[in-house]
């Protein structure tokens, strides 16, 4: 059909639908017909930036998919040159150096394309510290953020964590949808069940060098930042045994000392230390962009 025929077509539908259901149904499918405009629109604006500026000889498909924005239309037009099983192994390798600090890792244990719910992924988690119950939600948050981004049409993960002490596996149902976007009657921040949100970071709050420290506030929540080699972390920005902030804290190789204190915790192994346990936040670092979840659980109703 072509374009102006499609365009009479919808305001045909559109004509039908307000004598059917009224005005005020006419006004919200004119709303959705915008938003769609708008969407695909921005998606195509950018597929025209992306290849005109693309190096000579680059892989348009490559050029393309880069863009998240262009690989989601893609991927709903069944269009993308790679398959769900591919770009689900493409995000579990972006958060695998991630969850090492955990002390854990993740495995697929199957891909159902034809569940009844939309296609529903089974992993294996092995590890995260010990079954330290923050650094299982960090784990969880942070895979169900990059699996939304890479392989948005999966409609439904399931986590079995296999902590050593318990008796049966635990499963973690992760949620249909993108932390950021949780549907309305989600539990308020600072509940149990909570949906996380994810920020994006700009690159004046990260902390400089190699290895070095840095409070920031997202959210309204104070989160301390530590970069060691290879990696960036995040932490509420509070020690476990005095409450003190940690912005004077002292990092000592991989230690992270409270200046109240004196109490050590391992930056790299999610915060462990004889005192107590740092509460990690999730976070991904890829492409130049850094994203935190703030997750009410996790940090919980203080600041």
């Amino acid at each position: 059909m072509a374009g102006q025929e499609t365009g009479e077509r919808m305001g045909a539908l559109l004509d039908e639908l307000a004598q059917r259901a009224g005005p005020e149904a006419r006004d919200v499918a004119d709303e959705l017909v915008r938003c769609l405009m708008e969407f695909y629109g921005e998606g195509l604006a950018r597929a025209v930036r992306l290849l005109r500026s693309a190096p000579d000889g680059a892989d348009p498909l490559a050029v393309l998919t880069s863009d998240e924005l262009v690989s989601d239309l893609l991927i709903l037009h069944d269009l993308h040159p790679e398959d769900t099983a591919t770009r689900v192994g493409r995000a579990l390798d972006k958060v695998r150096p991630y969850l090492g600090s955990h002390a854990g890792d993740v495995e697929v244990t199957g891909l159902d394309l034809e569940a009844a719910d939309g296609p529903t992924l089974r992993l294996r988690l092995r590890g995260s510290c010990d079954g330290c119950p923050s650094s299982t939600q960090t784990v969880r948050w942070t895979i169900e953020e990059a699996i939304a981004r890479i392989a948005p049409e999966v409609a439904r993960i399931e986590v079995e964590g296999t902590a050593d002490g318990s008796p049966q596996p635990a499963l973690l149902q992760i949620l249909p949808h993108r932390p950021d976007d949780a549907p309305d009657g989600a539990a308020p921040a600072g509940e149990p069940g909570a949906a996380a949100r994810w920020y994006e970071l700009g690159l004046h709050a990260l902390p400089a060098g190699e290895r070095a420290t840095g409070v920031t506030e997202v959210g309204g929540r104070a989160l301390l930042l530590v970069r060691l080699p290879g990696q960036l972390y995040a932490y509420r920005d509070r020690c476990p045994r005095c409450a003190a902030g940690l912005a004077p804290a002292v990092l000592d190789g991989e230690l992270l000392r409270c200046a109240g204190c004196g109490s050590a915790f391992d930056v790299r192994r999610a915060g462990r230390g004889e005192e107590g346990h740092l509460e990690p936040v999730p976070l991904l670092e890829e492409n130049g962009s850094v994203r935190v979840a703030l997750p009410g659980e996790l940090l919980g109703a203080g600041p």
